[in-house]
């Protein structure tokens, strides 16, 4: 894809690398549309089946926007992949997926402080099983 800027000339984003491959999973879908990355289950259209190519070259994409608009980024994947995204939609996807993970990290955070207060809890228990004292009253 090339870009022209005036007095900039022509400038192309680089390739996708060819390296490991990350694991992606069908997901439920959740609304009406689809999401970039994930098509229609053929036998079950409540679920999407991963794009492979999509989303690898959409992880790569993230990459290229600190150094890019959003707008030429989503352009650089049409091409890519074939499929259509604007920049817009592409600001959206990532800022979703961006909440997400802020949330998904923080209850991960709270569980393991409920887990371990729980745990002082039953050891607290433990120890002070059938130990208790009763003050006698003076009158």
């Amino acid at each position: 894809m090339y870009t022209r800027y005036k007095g900039l000339g022509y400038w192309e984003l680089p390739k996708p690398n060819k390296g490991k491959e990350r694991n992606w999973h069908v997901i439920a879908r959740v609304s009406r549309s689809i999401p970039y990355g994930y098509t229609l289950d053929k036998d079950n259209d409540k679920l999407l089946q991963p794009v492979f190519k999509q989303l690898e070259a959409l992880e790569l994409a993230k990459r290229h926007l600190k150094q890019y608009t959003y707008k030429d980024v989503a352009i650089w994947l049409t091409k890519q992949t074939g499929r259509s995204i604007s920049g817009e939609g592409l600001r959206k996807r990532i800022s979703i997926e961006q909440k997400r993970k802020r949330s998904a990290s923080i209850k991960r955070e709270l569980a393991k402080r409920l887990k371990e207060t729980l745990e002082e809890i039953q050891k607290l228990e433990e120890n002070s099983l059938g130990n208790y004292s009763c003050r006698e009253e003076t009158t």
